[in-house]
């Protein structure tokens, strides 16, 4: 009974020591990948930091638009109809009101259409079309920097690509046996095909994420032609 308690005890001792290689080979793996990622000198570091901060940018600038751009997407189905009433009423001064306190874009297309009531058509309508392109212009900001990341990202990629296959190689010139050291050849090689993936990374997310805001502008673009084309029609004929 004695004897099968040791054995026992021992298997356990085993599993522990098992349990503990396996941790210290993962942790050293992870930081083989550090060391990988970051070991490509000078250059190829800066060229990583350049990178990730290329990839927290275009995260950044993706989710501040997406955010702006949604807010501005919100439609009040009611509004187009309360400034029919307040205009078909006569009364001018409660249909800017209802715009003043309406923060969406539309409302303020609507509301620099009423403030020239009186003023020809082609004057009102020249007054909207005017404000709408300033509405486009603020949904737009940034989203050309969103798309320089996308093109930029790879770019920065392959040249960090290409200063870690250079430093490989003369490394790899520079040792004085005529046999070659793999390991530090495939440790150069490693780092060059990292600042690729990375810049593929950030390209990709630049290049989604700018064409799906694109996407989602236009259909506030659209929304605003729409409400514009109503607000005209309505002016022309306000009964």
């Amino acid at each position: 009974m004695i004897h099968f308690l040791q054995v026992d005890t021992v298997g356990v001792a085993d599993a522990a020591l098992q349990g503990i290689e396996q941790g210290s080979q993962v942790v050293k793996e992870e930081l083989a990948l550090s060391e990988i990622i970051f070991s490509g000198g000078i250059i190829g570091q800066t060229i990583m930091v350049i990178l990730f901060a290329m990839l927290f940018m275009a995260i950044y600038l993706y989710l501040e638009r997406f955010f702006a751009i949604k807010k501005a997407a919100k439609v009040d189905q009611g509004f187009m109809s309360q400034i029919k009433l307040y205009l078909a009423q006569g009364n001018v001064e409660k249909a800017r009101e209802l715009c003043l306190i309406t923060d969406e874009p539309v409302a303020r297309l609507i509301n620099k259409g009423i403030s020239r009531i009186g003023k020809p058509l082609q004057d009102i309508n020249s007054a909207i079309e005017n404000t709408g392109k300033l509405e486009i212009y603020k949904l737009e900001k940034n989203l050309s920097l969103l798309a320089t990341l996308s093109g930029a990202g790879p770019m920065t990629g392959f040249l960090g690509t290409v200063v870690g296959m250079v430093m490989a190689f003369h490394e790899m010139s520079s040792q004085s046996s005529a046999r070659v050291d793999m390991g530090v050849l495939s440790e150069g090689i490693y780092t060059a095909m990292m600042t690729t993936v990375v810049g593929l990374i950030v390209g990709i997310i630049a290049y989604v994420g700018y064409n799906h805001l694109v996407s989602k502008i236009d259909k506030v673009v659209h929304h605003l032609e729409a409400s514009a084309v109503e607000f005209i029609d309505l002016l022309n004929d306000p009964a």
